[in-house]
Parts: structure tokens; sequence; C-alpha cells
């Protein structure tokens, strides 16, 4: 069983806990995510889709992410879910690290997301992509990813659109 902390509008734990995605936090709660945009020298980004089984937004492109688990920090989370996800070690990065915070409040569904960047010289055989997340990857440019939001099929880009300044 995964958990997650809770924290407070002014995004510090509480020192409460919740199970993972269950989604019945009260009012000020909030739950902490990570996403960690992958650069490439030559200024490509690696996205990757969606694995079709997906509960919500099955098949649509995104960066790698999740949660951050119970007493994990935010940079650590990050480097996890992009190792996991993608096989590749953000310490390894020439450059990058946090860039900005945003949050989204919904019924039961609070959170911030922490949003990272780092920049590193990889090939696209050193991607190993966890197939239970991800039905593919493709190394994209600033418009390809730009085309995919404006036809509604990458998460989050309204929200992350300057990381990829």
């Amino acid at each position: 069983m995964e958990y997650w902390d809770i924290y407070d509008s002014n995004k510090q734990r509480t020192g409460r806990i919740m199970q993972r995605n269950d989604f019945t936090m009260k009012e000020g709660d909030y739950h902490l995510t990570v996403l960690g945009v992958i650069r490439r020298t030559d200024g490509k980004y690696l996205i990757t889709q969606r694995a079709l089984n997906k509960h919500w937004a099955a098949g649509w492109w995104e960066v790698s992410g999740g949660g951050v688990m119970a007493g994990e920090e935010s940079a650590d989370a990050v480097r996890r879910e992009v190792l996991e996800e993608t096989g590749l070690d953000v310490a390894n990065a020439k450059e990058g690290g946090y860039m900005f915070s945003y949050h989204r409040e919904s019924e039961g569904d609070n959170y911030f997301v922490d949003i990272y960047r780092f920049t590193m010289d990889f090939e696209e055989s050193d991607v190993k992509p966890q197939f239970t997340e991800m039905q593919g990857f493709k190394l994209a440019e600033k418009s390809e990813i730009e085309e995919l939001a404006r036809q509604g099929i990458f998460l989050h880009y309204d929200s992350i659109k300057a990381v990829f300044e």
C-alpha cells in the first residue's frame, strides 16, 4: 500500500497521511505530485504516451511524473519517477532542477505539482519505458508538443508550458 503526505494550503506537511488515490480529502487538504521534463542537449524533449489501459487520459501524451510518497522529498520523488518510467537517471543531468509549482483544486482531489526540468545527453536506446505506465515515447520538438496540446492530447500543457521555453 502506498501512502502520501497531506499538505495544507501553504504546501506544508500536516503530519497526516492518506492512501494513494483516496480522493476523499477534506477542504484545505492537498497532496503533492511531481513532473520531470527531460530535455536533450539538442533541444528535443522526451515525452511519453500513456498506456491505453489507463483509467484517465489513455493514449494522451505527457512527461514523466507521479505522486510523492509519505516522507519523501519532492526532488527525490521526481528522480524516482523518471527513473522508474524511463530508465534515465536525472542525477546524470548536465543541468536542471526545480522550476516552479502550481496547484489544482477539485472536489476531493486538491494537489500541488512541482515541475522540474533536466537537460542531459542520452540516446533513444537509453530510454527503458515502463510499459505498465506508457505505450511508447518520442523525442519531440517544442512545436510538436504545442501541436499535441492544440489537439487537446498533451496533459498539463497549459500549466507547464513555461518549462518548454
